[in-house]
């Protein structure tokens, strides 16, 4: 009787020792989450700002302007559930304002437009990089909270479900070719 009492509590504190590491994990996971979630937002908030002060310096014609300008602010103004929407326009913006590698060559030749063609590299080149760290990040998390162990325990506790951000990050040819 003493030695089954025994096995039982040996199991019950590995048991127990496995699932409070699994909690921790899931936790680590999430605090990733987060942090992937909050560079994502620097990268796109800068990018919208970069292609916003560009729209303003009367460097790009009146109607490229406007289109980069609206899709910038928009951008930056969207709530939570417009936001992926707002940035594929703003991809899309780009896109279309320098579809012509001509037109970066323009900026490029105008005072300070080199340090503004630079940043705005940049920026379209980090935003797909924040975007997969993030949603990497979520699909860890996803694949682990669909484990039964996760589920019937509740080691998630009440944090929401991730969710991946999707959007349109292609970067306009110009760009893309600048920045690799």
């Amino acid at each position: 009787m003493t030695a089954t009492l025994i096995w039982t509590l040996v199991v019950l504190v590995a048991v127990g020792l496995y699932l409070s590491w699994t909690a921790g994990r899931l936790d680590r996971l999430h605090a990733r989450i987060d942090a992937a979630r909050a560079a994502l937002d620097a990268q796109l908030l800068r990018r919208a700002s970069v292609a916003q002060e560009l729209a303003t310096s009367k460097v790009l014609d009146p109607a490229a302007s406007i289109v980069l300008y609206e899709a910038a602010h928009a951008a930056r103004q969207a709530e939570e559930e417009q936001r992926e929407v707002a940035e594929s326009e703003l991809s899309q913006a780009l896109r279309a304002v320098f579809a012509d590698a001509r037109q970066l060559d323009v900026v490029r030749e105008a005072p300070g437009g080199d340090a503004a063609a630079r940043e705005l590299t940049e920026a379209v080149r980090r935003v797909p990089m924040a975007r997969r760290f993030h949603n990497d990040a979520v699909g860890a998390v996803r694949r682990l909270r669909q484990h039964r162990k996760v589920r019937w325990f509740r080691l998630a506790g009440h944090a929401p479900f991730p969710m991946a951000f999707e959007m349109d990050d292609e970067p306009p040819p110009a760009l893309a070719d600048r920045a690799a």
